[in-house]
């Protein structure tokens, strides 16, 4: 699935990138990939994802 299509990040990438960088920030996330939020439509489901792989631990 697509969480950013201004910077075309897929859920997966994103769930990778938190899990090796231990990042608690969509914002940080984007940056660990070399990408900002444009629009920012994104950020509220970014910010789901990284949320739900924090609380797994």
């Amino acid at each position: 699935m697509v969480v950013c299509v201004c910077n075309a990040i897929k859920e997966r990438d994103l769930r990778d990138v938190a899990r090796s960088g231990g990042l608690r920030c969509a914002k940080a996330a984007y940056a660990q990939m070399g990408r900002k939020p444009k629009c920012g439509q994104c950020l509220p489901f970014a910010r789901n994802i990284i949320s739900e792989l924090d609380a797994e631990g």
